[in-house]
């Protein structure tokens, strides 16, 4: 039976009328239909783009330039948001019926999951990741059982690679759920796919094969484009139809999606994969190094991302919270070095994640944590 995203979808958001504006059937002209400053934005210095304009509301250039990366079939299957966080936040609105429907996701995981569904009042399944050993992959078995007994979940939320484990799920194991009797979405966050040094990276172009696939990416990291919050929903042109009618109108600003065109031009994606090498270089580097220290256990996770997660042990060689959290603020406080403390996540007991940086600052990182780890 084919896949009907109206299982999915709130009932009056399928009767929602979308906002719309004379700007979507003229654009040209004088444009005298949105009350906007004629005289133009009160800048002293002169800026590109027609900043006294309201923004094109679909960037149709910037999706051209991304499904053109990406290997994508049609605009139809984008959606831009103010970040991934956006895209989150509009699921939840449109598929889940506050105080009825829920989510699940998959601990250690990226937080602004629980945070939106809190705010939306959706409940949360937990159905942890399998983490013995620094797996941190699906536990297929236990997600479908979960599926099975809650009804209510409409969104399964898989971050891969992960945040904070900085690893792949297996391609087997997303197909599994989504090829299950589960009718919700699936829905993929490859905030870091592009630091995946591997053969199973993106299921992006899964989306013509499973309607019920939703995959996040954005241009906050390879791209270093944090700044400008552009997140992207790659899925089935009826979802993403359905997130352009809930959308605020004008959601891109003109100096963002100026930017993103710009990152997504060939010489922009050539610098991108440029300081991806580096980074992975340096992955590599920093994750040699940090085995050699004393105090440092495991490094946990992020073979496929731009951080790794680490244990820092105690004197008996056990992974201690106590211990990375004062390493976290020592080296905060007075090294002027700052890193992550992720012990409190499943999964992660005495875990610090490590963003990688630039050659220097990983060497000034690695020898503020040997001075660290020696006198704690």
């Amino acid at each position: 039976m084919p896949y009907s995203i109206e299982k999915v979808i709130r009932p009056n958001i399928l009767q929602l009328q979308p906002y719309r504006c004379a700007r979507d059937d003229y654009d040209s002209g004088i444009l005298l239909d949105a009350n906007e400053n004629a005289y133009g934005p009160s800048l002293i210095t002169q800026r590109e783009g027609d900043l006294h304009r309201y923004p094109d509301p679909y960037h149709v250039q910037v999706k051209n330039a991304f499904i053109k990366l990406r290997q994508l079939p049609s605009v139809n299957n984008i959606f831009l948001g103010v970040g991934s966080d956006e895209v989150i936040d509009l699921l939840m609105r449109v598929a889940c019926v506050p105080a009825q429907d829920k989510i699940l996701i998959t601990p250690p995981t990226y937080g602004m999951y629980s945070v939106c569904a809190h705010i939306n009042d959706v409940q949360v399944v937990k159905t942890p990741l399998i983490v013995e050993g620094g797996a941190y992959q699906l536990d297929t078995e236990k997600v479908l059982q979960d599926l099975k007994a809650n009804p209510q979940v409409k969104l399964v939320f898989l971050c891969s690679p992960g945040n904070p484990t900085g690893t792949c799920l297996s391609h087997a194991s997303i197909r599994q759920v989504l090829e299950s009797d589960y009718e919700g979405l699936v829905v993929v966050d490859e905030a870091y796919v592009d630091f995946v040094d591997k053969e199973e990276g993106s299921v992006a172009q899964w989306v013509d094969r499973y309607p019920n696939l939703v995959v996040m990416q954005t241009l906050s990291k390879s791209f270093g484009l944090a700044g400008i919050r552009l997140g992207i929903a790659v899925g089935h042109p009826d979802l993403i139809q359905v997130l352009n009618n809930t959308k605020a109108p004008y959601n891109i600003g003109t100096p963002s999606a100026q930017i993103a065109q710009e990152a997504l031009s060939e010489t922009g994606v050539a610098r991108m994969m440029d300081y991806r090498q580096r980074l992975i270089q340096q992955r590599g580097v920093v994750i040699d190094s940090l085995t050699k220290l004393p105090g440092v256990g495991r490094v946990m996770g992020g073979n496929d991302a731009n951080f790794v997660l680490v244990e820092i042990l105690d004197n008996n060689k056990v992974p201690c919270n106590e211990r990375a959290e004062k390493v976290y603020k020592h080296m905060a406080e007075s090294m002027d070095v700052v890193v992550r403390f992720r012990g409190k996540e499943y999964g992660c007991q005495g875990c610090l994640r490590i963003t990688i940086g630039t050659e220097n600052e990983n060497k000034t990182m690695l020898n503020k944590l040997q001075e660290s780890l020696a006198g704690l």
